[in-house]
């Protein structure tokens, strides 16, 4: 059995199903709501199936109100993997901070180097003026 963590990337890697999270992120729909967008290229059994991978997943729940299945995100679903994926942006930043302090240093010295040839062509100009 795959962990929570496997189980929430797999649930996402579906661009219908990111869809669908992206739905739920207005508010909480009926089934018949979500599905809606996507019946022209898959049946309701199809959207129900995607429905199903991301309850699974721990992404959405889903409640009864009267003959109404109504899907809502489950925020806390989400925890896990923002905190695999906050351990990377971590070292992207550090490693962006790097790249950026090196960069600085390297435009420093481009401009040192320049303004040392201007004057030295400038002084060398004042010579031959004399």
């Amino acid at each position: 059995m795959p962990d929570q963590l496997t189980e929430t990337f797999a649930a996402l890697a579906d661009p219908t199903r990111r869809a669908i999270i992206d739905r739920l992120s207005k508010g909480a729909a009926s089934v018949s709501d979500v599905a809606e967008p996507f019946l022209a290229e898959m049946s309701l059994p199809a959207v129900t199936k995607h429905l199903k991978v991301l309850e699974r997943a721990g992404l959405i729940s889903k409640s009864v109100d009267a003959q109404r299945r109504i899907c809502q995100l489950n925020p806390d679903g989400f925890k896990a993997s923002l905190q695999f994926l906050d351990q990377y942006r971590q070292l992207w930043e550090e490693s962006l901070d790097r790249l950026d302090v090196y960069i600085q240093s390297v435009m420093a010295e481009r401009k040192k180097s320049t303004s040392k040839k201007k004057k030295k062509a400038s002084h060398g100009r004042e010579k031959r003026s004399k």
